[in-house]
């Protein structure tokens, strides 16, 4: 392989990866976001009192 063969594959390869880089890091800040927003909507959820006191407090189970 001559050197300007081996330049563009060397250019081609940089800027495959710096986008498999960009599509990572879109995909780690979506993932974020979804665990910031399921966190706010557990730390809702149990703030909240229960419609029926003492519903859901016991677990009876029969094997």
């Amino acid at each position: 392989m001559d050197i300007e063969g081996l330049s563009m594959a060397l250019a081609q390869n940089k800027v495959m990866t710096d986008v498999s880089t960009q599509v990572l890091a879109m995909s780690l800040e979506h993932m974020e976001e979804t665990g910031a927003e399921i966190t706010e909507m557990l730390n809702e959820s149990l703030a909240e009192a229960p419609a029926v006191p003492g519903v859901g407090g016991n677990l009876d189970i029969t094997i």
